[in-house]
């Protein structure tokens, strides 16, 4: 089964020092660049998902700033794939469904960020569309949200959409054991 790799909103704000610092979002890039790396000496297809946000009151990824610049830690290559998005789902409204099929791809390895906004949409989205979905959770991060008066921590927020992802839209592996996976023919183009 084909596999390609979709990099979600690894962008600039995202970074210390950006409009809407992720927590973990360091880490998550290191692994999302191993991830990148790997994908690339195998010569499996990959798509970088840029969101520019156009909604009235937005207050980060805005266009024309250098915060929604893909992140130089996944900087993509000439033949990369670069699919702009404006929606928290990577399939609304872009063209990233007709570049996985024209690619051939039938299983989509997915990370990036947020975990609970663009991650989990995209992932859902695409095992709706017949993809077989992977998520690499160490290499996604997300922020701390707040409900109901409470404050719920980055990292619970994270556990719970990987947790409610792995019951019913993707296997759910760390980097570690997706490359093992991966190495030994059990995940792969």
């Amino acid at each position: 089964m084909k596999t390609g790799l979709i990099l979600v909103d690894i962008q600039n704000d995202y970074f210390p020092g950006g409009r809407m610092e992720l927590a973990g979002i360091n880490e998550a890039s290191v692994k999302a660049k191993d991830l990148l790396s790997f994908f690339r000496e195998n010569r499996w297809p990959t798509f970088h998902i840029q969101h520019i946000s156009i909604g009235k009151g937005a207050t980060f990824f805005l266009p024309d700033t250098s915060g929604i610049e893909i992140h130089e830690s996944v900087k993509p290559l000439p033949e990369d794939f670069v699919i702009q998005k404006h929606y928290p789902n990577s399939f609304r409204e872009t063209d990233l469904y007709d570049h996985l099929s024209a690619a051939g791809v039938k299983r989509v390895v997915i990370c990036g960020a947020m975990s609970h906004m663009c991650i989990d949409a995209t992932t859902r989205a695409a095992a709706d569309l017949g993809f077989s979905c992977v998520v690499v959770h160490d290499g996604c991060a997300t922020r701390d949200l707040e409900f109901t008066g409470k404050t719920i921590a980055a990292e619970d927020v994270h556990g719970s959409f990987m947790s409610a992802l792995g019951a019913a839209y993707a296997r759910v592996f760390n980097l570690k054991d997706f490359l093992a996976q991966a190495k030994t023919g059990g995940i792969g183009a």
